[in-house]
């Protein structure tokens, strides 16, 4: 059995412990009165800090949840350590040898001098240098070494990082490591060797790897990447699988360099791979992290809160979230946005403008690209916003008002309420619709829109798909056939496009040749009048040779089987105008305004795309003033053909 470490040695390790410097790797901790620290809690989840540490009494509290207790207390809570395992961590730290009570060291059933988790700790240690020294010394590693160059990077950086390489063999880690006195159980139990039939493998073969570190600087897990083609494992990047010490969820890359920067300058910067945080260290950044084979997270949200000292009386830090330019990297913003009212800190989202990662910005332009990519991130809602309008086609009324009501969920949801009437004012403006059309939609949005919804909305919309692919066309009449809703008759413009429809298929011989062609299909606004202007396209438009009982027999075989009976109506319903009294049928002229005001829909939407434009050109400080100019030439163009066409239809 284990003997017990000795009381006074206990004693000892607690006074020589400075509770303040051991709380500082999780927690960044300011004043807070004499002799007491102040910070973020981490147990549990706050903006206002409650967490308090007295350095001359050795001793945390959290006011918030009630934890408290000393510095072994604390290594066993947030390490989740046994008291014995948090007492040798300490006196591991202070190089101090502890003495047990049955005289000699501790020891188990299996023999181990220390606790289990300082084992694992110590055998990823040696894996990290075994791995390393293969990189850099080993012919077959060549190809590693080759990786790496190709991206910049040299010895110097593979020993500042602790890259290295894991042999093919299948077996060389392992003998190592048996080698230094660790179990085969041990290298199971830590991720770094497999079991299979004829024993302990390999967990990683053929690799580059990168150590994973906790946040104090303890090697607790890898992450491995694809070198060679014949490679039987597919996935580009490994990672260690979860492990008593190795929680992928709440590990980030590179925290162990980056903590104190991002302590002291109140920003983190998070990026996607473990070369771009090579990058981004050595351009300048040191505050930059990246997850661990998982998406940025609620954990990883409450561990760098606790080091930005993201307070809400505090001054907004900045967190910095770089996402490659793809549809992939777009969807990773747009989950990271979802998450964005977890913290009170300003988020900003670097996208580089040909789509490059820190890493080949690094390689291609420089390490100034790379602090300049950062320093220009634009504010996350701003982000979000832009890439859910972007999926619609703005010069279109329709896709504005899909876009508007993509958008206007996220404007609903932003956190500062006094800022909302501004962030109304701009998204209207990219928009290019009115300030108060915005305004309702806003209103009316109770929940922020799933990015899915957006994109469905702008295939509807006829936008381009988020993965690039040409747009999806606005439907015909045949495809809405199914659930075609009833026209709205009280809409006069509704009521004009019937009326329209009725004379066309009773009195289709009033219609000059050419009459259908020119009438623009978007014209009709009910869906089922639509489809039924579709069928009389499709069956070759007005035809003065045939009789009236086989021109509407032609449009029905052409229209959807939903309106047949909608144009059995229209055939026979009694037109709302004067008939002539010789020939009892309409007069031209109430032809010629029906045909007018269907014109006027279509140039009435002309207008407003122009005004949209407008707006929109009026929102960007960048627009060429010659564009400006064209466009409002056009525009009052548009307006005098409207007028004339008003007059004419009255």
């Amino acid at each position: 059995m284990a003997g017990r470490i000795r009381a006074d040695d206990v004693a000892t390790v607690k006074e020589r412990s400075a509770i303040d410097d051991v709380i500082r790797e999780h927690v960044t901790l300011r004043p807070a009165g004499p002799g007491t620290f102040k910070g973020l809690c981490p147990f549990h989840d706050e903006k206002t800090p409650s967490f308090n540490v007295r350095p001359a009494n050795g001793t945390y509290k959290c006011f918030g949840c009630g934890e408290g207790g000393d510095v072994i207390s604390f290594v066993t809570k947030v390490e989740h350590l046994t008291f014995t395992e948090a007492v040798e961590r300490l006196a591991a730290k202070l190089g101090m040898e502890l003495r047990y009570e049955d005289g000699g060291p501790r020891t188990s059933g299996d023999g181990l001098g220390l606790g289990r988790r300082s084992r694992l700790v110590e055998a990823h240690r040696a894996a990290e240098e075994f791995y390393t020294d293969a990189l850099l010394q080993r012919p077959d590693a060549r190809i590693g070494r080759e990786f790496l160059r190709a991206r910049g990077f040299g010895s110097e950086h593979v020993r500042l990082f602790g890259v290295g390489y894991a042999p093919r063999g299948g077996e060389e880690l392992t003998r190592f490591l048996r080698g230094k006195g660790f179990s085969d159980d041990e290298l199971t139990l830590g991720g770094l060797s497999g079991r299979g039939s004829r024993g302990a493998y390999d967990r990683f073969r053929g690799r580059l790897v990168w150590p994973i570190r906790d946040i104090t600087g303890d090697p607790i897990g890898f992450g491995a990447r694809r070198l060679f083609d014949d490679d039987p494992m597919q996935a580009k990047y490994l990672n260690t699988s979860e492990t008593p010490i190795y929680k992928k969820s709440t590990v980030l890359y590179g925290l162990d360099l980056a903590k104190k920067s991002i302590s002291s300058d109140r920003r983190a910067v998070v990026v996607e791979g473990y070369t771009d945080v090579m990058a981004a260290h050595l351009s300048g950044i040191p505050e930059a992290v990246a997850t661990c084979g998982t998406a940025f997270g609620v954990d990883h949200i409450k561990t760098l809160r606790r080091i930005l000292r993201d307070e809400a009386e505090q001054a907004p830090a900045r967190v910095v979230f770089t996402f490659d330019g793809d549809a992939a990297g777009q969807a990773a913003a747009m989950k990271a946005f979802k998450e964005d009212q977890r913290w009170a800190s300003q988020s900003f989202v670097a996208v580089a403008a040909d789509g490059m990662d820190p890493c080949e910005l690094r390689q291609a332009k420089g390490e100034a690209a790379v602090r300049a990519l950062v320093e220009d991130a634009v504010p996350m809602f701003e982000f979000a916003v832009r890439t859910t309008i972007n999926r619609f086609d703005l010069g279109t009324a329709e896709g504005r008002v899909q876009a508007m009501k993509a958008a206007a969920p996220i404007v609903h949801d932003i956190r500062d309420a006094a800022l909302r009437p501004e962030y109304i004012r701009t998204v209207a403006g990219w928009l290019g619709v009115e300030v108060d059309q915005m305004r309702e939609a806003v209103r009316r949005a109770p929940t922020p829109a799933a990015p899915s919804t957006g994109a469905a909305a702008a295939s509807r919309a006829g936008a381009p798909r988020p993965d690039g692919s040409e747009p999806v066309p606005e439907p015909t009449g045949a495809e809405l056939a199914g659930a075609l809703p009833p026209p709205n008759l009280r809409d006069p413009v509704v009521h004009a496009e019937r009326q329209l429809l009725q004379a066309l298929l009773q009195y289709p011989d009033l219609f000059p040749v050419g009459a259908v062609d020119e009438l623009d299909p978007d014209a009709f606004g009910a869906p089922a009048h639509r489809a039924v202007f579709d069928g009389i396209r499709a069956a070759g438009g007005p035809d003065a040779s045939r009789s009236t009982r086989a021109w509407t027999d032609a449009v029905m075989s052409a229209a959807p089987l939903a309106v047949h009976s909608l144009v059995a109506d229209l055939a026979v319903a009694p037109l709302p105008t004067r008939m002539d009294k010789l020939t009892g049928r309409p007069e031209r002229r109430y032809v010629d305004a029906l045909l007018a005001r269907v014109h006027e829909v279509t140039l009435a939407r002309q207008v407003a795309d122009a005004m949209s434009a407008m707006r929109r050109l009026g929102s960007d400080p960048d627009a060429d003033p010659t564009v400006t100019r064209n466009l409002a030439a056009r525009l009052q163009d548009l307006q005098r053909q409207q007028a004339a066409l008003r007059e004419e239809g009255a």
